[in-house]
């Protein structure tokens, strides 16, 4: 594996939205912990399991990366900031696992969509929104573009009222 960092900047990185996130995928990971206990003695693993799987790998894999940017980020929700800009230093891997969380976590808001007996319901469409950005930036960063400040994403994903 490439030991080159890659910087990727989340500028304007919305704290409030980031806090609703966490406690959505707080309360989503609870409930699939439970489902996935019931389904250890199936032989196809479902959303939840898989989700599970791939969120425990990515904390392996990248927590190392993440940590000191994330004590900032949560110094940063401590002080009562709106929003704060933060530098994460990744390998280029970080690109693909960024894009299959992506995939994965778009699967369980459909499962949570349609889940009939779920307690958590899909995240909100802000939340979503955020989602996407957040990942989005790893892999477009990554690849070389540059930063989209949170402001600027939204905007342009708002329809134009005039």
């Amino acid at each position: 594996m490439n030991d080159q960092l890659s910087p990727v900047h989340l500028l304007g990185f919305p704290l409030a939205l980031y806090q609703q996130g966490q406690e959505h995928h707080s309360e989503l990971m609870r409930e699939f912990s439970l489902i996935a206990l019931g389904e250890e003695q199936e032989s196809h693993p479902t959303v939840p399991a898989r989700l599970l799987a791939l969120v425990d790998t990515l904390t392996r894999q990248y927590g190392d990366y993440t940590d000191a940017v994330d004590l900032e980020r949560d110094a940063a929700l401590e002080a009562g900031l709106e929003s704060v800009d933060l530098t994460y230093h990744v390998p280029a891997a970080a690109a693909e696992a960024s894009r299959a969380l992506g995939a994965m976590l778009d699967e369980a808001d459909e499962f949570c969509r349609s889940g009939g007996t779920l307690l958590t319901l899909a995240p909100p469409p802000r939340v979503q929104q955020f989602r996407d950005w957040y990942l989005q930036e790893f892999t477009h960063q990554i690849s070389g573009a540059q930063p989209v400040p949170w402001p600027d994403y939204l905007r342009a994903a708002e329809p134009d009222r005039s």
